[in-house]
Formats: C-alpha cells, sequence, structure tokens
C-alpha cells in the first residue's frame, strides 16, 4: 500500500506542477484552467501549476471589495470532504508528500508529546483567522483584503512560488525583504521538523486538513472496521503515526488514509470501503470523538 501510495502521490503532484513553460520562463500560467482547483494544497504561483489552490481561491473571493462567500468554493470543500475526507491530503497533496519524503531521513522520532493533540486544534485557529476572518475584515481603504494565509504563513507557497519564482526572476530577487526571510524561516523550521515529526503541517498548522478533517467521521470513503474480527490488541493504534485510534473513533479528523493501520492490523479488521449503512460485519461502531 504504501508504495502505491507514494506513487499516487508522486504522479498527482507532478500532474498539478505541469506546466514545464512556467519553469523554462520564469512566469505564472494564467489561462483558463487557473478558475480549476485541485483539491489539496498547491500554490497558484508556482511557475508549473495549472490550477489554483482552493485555500487562496476562497481568501481572494472574501476579501474581494464586493464581500462575496462563493458557494463555489464551499461545494468544493463539501463535495471533496463528503466523499472522501482526509484522503486527499494522504493521496493528492504534494506538499504533504514532501514532507513524509523528509520524514524517511534517519534520526531521532518523535511520536507524542505533552500538548500535541491540544496543539493540532491550532489549525483550526489559522482557518478561523487567516482564512476567514482577516481576509474579511482586514481590508486597505478600497475595502479590498488580502490572502493572509498566503502570505503570511503558506509553507508551500513560499517552497513552489517563493523559491522558484525568485531563482528564475532576477527582478523579484531584488525585491526580498523582511516578509520573504520570515515566510522562508517557516518553511525551514516546517522541513526540519518533518525529520522528527510525522507531517508537522499537518498535524498543527494546515487549514484546508482542518476543513476536510471535520468530514472524515461521515465521507463515503473511509476506513471501516469489523468489529465482529477486531481483537482490540491495539496494533492499529501503535502504527498510526496520526495519532489516530481507529477501533475507538478517536481523533478520527487526523486520519490521512495512509493506510497504516489496515497493514498492521492482522485478523483484517480494518478495510477501506464505501459507506453502505450498518450491516453486520460492515458497520463500524464509532463512539463520541474523544479528542479532535
Amino acid at each position: 500500500m504504501g508504495k502505491v501510495r507514494h506513487a499516487i502521490q508522486a504522479a498527482a503532484s507532478l500532474a498539478a506542477n505541469s506546466y514545464v513553460i512556467g519553469f523554462l520562463k520564469g512566469k505564472i500560467y494564467r489561462g483558463s484552467l487557473k478558475n480549476l482547483c485541485v483539491p489539496g494544497l498547491n500554490c497558484y504561483s508556482c511557475p508549473g501549476a495549472l490550477f489554483s489552490c482552493p485555500l487562496g481561491g476562497i481568501q481572494g473571493v472574501i476579501g474581494s471589495r464586493q464581500y462575496r462567500l462563493s458557494l463555489f468554493f464551499i461545494g468544493f470543500f463539501m463535495a471533496v470532504g463528503a466523499l472522501c475526507g482526509r484522503f486527499v491530503c494522504g493521496f493528492l497533496c504534494p506538499f504533504g508528500f514532501l514532507q513524509e519524503l523528509i520524514h524517511k531521513i534517519p534520526g531521532k522520532k518523535i511520536r507524542h508529546f505533552k500538548g500535541d493533540m491540544l496543539l493540532r486544534y491550532l489549525k483550526y485557529v489559522i482557518l478561523a483567522l487567516f482564512v476567514l476572518l482577516l481576509p474579511m475584515f482586514a481590508v486597505d481603504a478600497f475595502g479590498q483584503g488580502e490572502a493572509w494565509f498566503c502570505k503570511y504563513i503558506c509553507p508551500a507557497g513560499t517552497l513552489e512560488g517563493g523559491v522558484i519564482l525568485p531563482l528564475l526572476n532576477q527582478g523579484l530577487r531584488a525585491a526580498i525583504g523582511a516578509l520573504y526571510r520570515w515566510k522562508i524561516g517557516i518553511l525551514v523550521v516546517l522541513l526540519l521538523l518533518s525529520i522528527a515529526v510525522y507531517r508537522p503541517f499537518c498535524k498543527y498548522l494546515c487549514p484546508l486538513g482542518a476543513i476536510y478533517g471535520l468530514f472524515n467521521r461521515m465521507a463515503l470513503l473511509r476506513y471501516r472496521v469489523d468489529q465482529e474480527r477486531c481483537t482490540q490488541c491495539g496494533a492499529c493504534r501503535k502504527a498510526c503515526q496520526m495519532g489516530v485510534d481507529i477501533t475507538k473513533g478517536m481523533h478520527l479528523s487526523e486520519c490521512v488514509f495512509c493506510g497504516d493501520c489496515k497493514a498492521a492490523c492482522k485478523t483484517g479488521a480494518v478495510f477501506f470501503d464505501a459507506a453502505r449503512g450498518k450491516k453486520a460485519g460492515d458497520a463500524i461502531n464509532f463512539k463520541k470523538d474523544a479528542g479532535i
């Protein structure tokens, strides 16, 4: 499962950033495809990006002078979330893929620490503040807001646009200032942290993961548990690097569908399937989420 998933992650990352001319000319593609979004985090400003990022798109609409809330983006998040939840994070997000690759570098690995689960609420704060409220209310004299998350936090945007474009464009290199250094600092810290911590950006900071995570419990496609086969051995919980206990329904919003729980289950009790109602041996007896 791991090799197949990594192949899908690599293919999705290449497909979302396959505009070769952009890399050759150091320019951003602005064609009609940019009106569409990829489901994962992928910067509009990457020279190879053919599509938009849903987070950047919704900030742009909310921050417009017309004070609109796009039903397109709301519908987009609901449709993707209701279908597969954070499957997007585990299979289709380029920055999530990069963090996983870095985590394979040998070194001390940190699975749990005091305040870990509490810190994961930070991504919901970032979603509310930087994606929704600040673009809507922190506006200039003309009533125009900014894409606050993209401008001040997003490490994927820094890597895909902020690093690559200045390398290709001398004029942009001359404009580098304090904000650029701040964004580079965030990126470097997260990449170094990825060596010890599995997907630190996804766990603690990503507002897109926060949105999709809200749908994990009710998504059509999800990991399910056959309670008749489950022996409560705890192997799936120990294998999960996101801190999910699928048998007890704990922290389900953190699941990125990596499949480690399924691979660790010796009885075949964990499986990936579409929700088909409450059938004997097929239903998940999820308890109330005790955490996130």
